[in-house]
């Protein structure tokens, strides 16, 4: 349960208020608004002391001296919207991503902390979080027990004594996602004490079981899985209830399921809201062109969602699930003052957004009341290394061949790799993933990623190592020496001339700016992409996961290429 975070002191005057012997900062009077609990609209006031809601009911304050009372009639106020599947690294970051968030009512995040232990000592990450918590904006963090790729220091990163340091912590709310899943399957007891570990301080584990079998899901809810979001089908759905699991449905850029989920549930007249959350699953930036949460909702209540369930699934059955109805997910007594006020109950978008009792958006407009925070703590990436002739050595056997944005296969390489230059008659490229302090190198060929990409270079990936795509050794060269000078990013180079890029000058994996910054970058790259032959969903996820070996069959990894289903390398880093 999350930590409370007021005196002695602030709850004296907070109860004072009732008393009229102190007024409250900010009253709502007459809002139409949603009581989660009671699953009904009710009209009342809203009074607020800093980020606390100190009453909600009919009565208005006898002590209003100094208070800022706002009419709401014909408004519609509902609770702060909470992602409750947050990956804040995929290219924007945490900061940038709350900041946009905000704007469209999503309040809180459950935040994946992948990213911060791959890249930083627990102390540093710790601070980091820190700061984030002192924002006008609630933020909450998973544990992960593994990597997720194939990494040499595996043991020193998700060290016995790191992940208990992140259990131990009140703003971690669960362990997982459990994309290592197979591996406590065969007997990983390591893993299975950090599951009980954390059930027994009180938080969640989430599982990550795509196409589990209905023993798989039994097996897991026996080794502590309370929860799931890889339902792509109501068959998904049904098993994981009937498993008693918490479900979470998806809408995000490569997985967009929830409108045909929903629509599903609706028409089979399941009542099984009030066990369903929902989430855009880490989503790349112009994803949320049209929103985070408020997305989700409307999509549900074009399905047929009634609107008290489709505000439910975003807001108070994550706070439920999470234990934390005590501040967040309610407009009652006592809960944060994360409050959105909409036009009407059809309409998530709200109108003006208070957090923690700030207000962040009023009147359609953002009031950028959000703070800034150092992010220099990242660090930069400096490539001090250079790329020679004698590292473009094509002669693996064995290429990586795309079935779609993220799954991949072995196929058998049948061109010759002392090509400089590969025709565009096919969709077979060079790929090369190359440490990024330019210690080993592992070089093959991708089939499926595009014809005629010639040199294209992405710092962003799994694990911060270089990937490098192209038909042309020559201009995939030219990409890399562009993203060294970049200190970090994605380039692609045609004919010795750069096309676009995405500058990543945090560890070279995250944007230093905006979401609406990074938003036109991202559309350009993916824009230059397809029309040189990439004709999946989301490039994006696709630089990410080709080293991710939670999905099968292949990939390559910092210790070679790797067969997932087999559990080993296939073939092996070269040293540089």
């Amino acid at each position: 349960m999350p930590e409370i975070s007021w005196k002695l002191s602030n709850i004296r005057e907070q109860v004072s208020i009732i008393d009229g012997h102190a007024a409250p900062n900010l009253v709502l009077k007459n809002a139409k608004y949603l009581h989660s609990m009671m699953k009904s609209w009710g009209t009342g006031n809203i009074w607020i002391s800093n980020d606390r809601i100190v009453y909600v009911g009919k009565e208005m304050p006898a002590n209003t001296e100094g208070t800022e009372v706002v009419d709401l009639a014909g408004k519609v106020v509902v609770p702060g919207y909470i992602e409750p599947h947050v990956h804040p690294f995929q290219l924007y970051n945490p900061h940038s991503f709350a900041e946009f968030s905000a704007q469209t009512g999503t309040t809180t995040f459950i935040s994946d902390n992948m990213t911060l232990v791959s890249l930083m000592k627990n102390k540093k990450a710790f601070s980091f979080m820190d700061e984030l918590a002192k924002l006008p904006f609630s933020f909450y963090w998973w544990s992960r027990f593994d990597s997720q790729t194939e990494l040499e220091n595996e043991r020193e990163l998700y060290s016995n004594a790191s992940v208990l340091e992140w259990l131990d912590r009140h703003d971690v709310l669960l362990g997982g996602e459990l994309t290592g899943w197979p591996r406590l399957m065969r007997g990983d007891d390591q893993m299975l004490y950090w599951i009980q570990a954390a059930k027994h301080k009180g938080k969640k584990i989430e599982g990550h079981l795509p196409g589990a079998s209905e023993k798989t899901l039994a097996k897991m809810r026996l080794l502590g899985v309370d929860g799931d979001h890889e339902s792509m089908t109501i068959e998904d759905i049904e098993a994981r209830i009937l498993h008693g699991y918490a479900v979470t449905l998806r809408y995000s850029s490569i997985r967009p399921d929830l409108p045909h989920l929903l629509k599903a549930v609706v028409d089979k007249g399941y009542e099984i809201f009030d066990h369903l959350m929902m989430t855009t699953d880490g989503s790349t930036p112009s994803f949320h062109e049209d929103g985070v949460m408020d997305k989700c909702i409307r999509a549900a209540l074009e399905a047929g969602v009634r609107p008290v369930d489709a505000y439910n699934m975003a807001s108070y059955n994550v706070a439920r699930y999470y234990n934390m109805t005590n501040l967040h997910g309610l407009l009652a007594t006592g809960r944060y003052a994360n409050i959105n006020i909409l036009a009407d109950e059809h309409s998530p978008t709200p109108e003006a957004v208070i957090s923690k009792g700030v207000w962040l958006k009023r009147d359609n407009t953002d009031l950028k009341a959000f703070p800034e925070v150092d992010l220099s703590l990242f660090g930069d990436l400096k490539i001090d290394f250079d790329l020679h002739e004698g590292d473009f050595q094509f002669s693996m056997p064995i290429g990586v061949e795309m079935v779609n944005d993220v799954i991949t296969k072995p196929y058998s390489i049948k061109i010759h790799g002392h090509h400089h230059t590969l025709s565009t008659d096919h969709d077979e490229s060079y790929l090369m993933l190359v440490d990024r302090n330019g210690k080993w190198r592992i070089n093959t060929m991708i089939k499926g990623f595009a014809t005629h990409v010639k040199g294209f270079a992405s710092s962003y990936s799994n694990t911060g190592d270089i990937i490098l795509i192209g038909k042309s050794v020559q201009d995939m060269q030219h990409a890399f020496r562009e993203l060294k000078k970049m200190n970090g990013g994605i380039v692609l180079v045609e004919d010795d001339q750069i096309v676009t890029s995405i500058p990543l000058t945090l560890a070279g994996s995250i944007y230093e700016g905006t979401v609406d910054e990074v938003i036109p970058l991202e559309l350009a790259l993916k824009s230059a992409l397809k029309k040189r032959g990439y004709h999946h969903t989301d490039a994006i996820y696709t630089l990410l996961f080709l080293q991710s070996t939670h999905l099968p069959y292949i990939r390559i990894t910092t210790r070679g290429l790797f067969d997932v289903m087999k559990n080993k390398v296939m073939l092996p880093a070269v040293m540089r």
